[in-house]
């Protein structure tokens, strides 16, 4: 059961180019965002669709493999595990961020 915790498997479509940074290490960094899209009916019947937001971000390979393939629109499967940070402001104000670390990449559709 340990290969289950902090598991988060998602399937969207990219809402913007992918960020791609290279650290002073030469490690490489890809940040974007998907959405993923929930359709149920609601009280009168009418078909309603939610879209939920994810930040993702991958490292190394998976970077690579984001910077060359993975453009705004594609669809993708993302596997990996739900990290939190804080970080502050210049104006002092303290921001919280909740990212999928994305350890595996599976590119869909055309």
């Amino acid at each position: 059961m340990n290969t289950l915790r902090n598991k988060v498997q998602l399937i969207g479509n990219l809402g913007n180019e992918p960020e791609i940074i290279t650290l002073d290490s030469g490690k490489m960094l890809a940040k974007f965002a998907i959405a993923t899209n929930e359709s149920y009916k609601n009280a009168k019947g009418e078909r309603i669709t939610d879209t939920q937001w994810h930040n993702i971000v991958a490292w190394g390979k998976t970077a690579e493999i984001v910077e060359k393939y993975v453009g705004k629109g594609k669809e993708v499967a993302i596997e990996g595990k739900l990290t939190s940070r804080s970080y502050e402001t210049k104006e002092g104000e303290k921001r919280y961020v909740t990212e999928v670390v994305c350890n595996e990449l599976l590119m869909l559709g055309k």
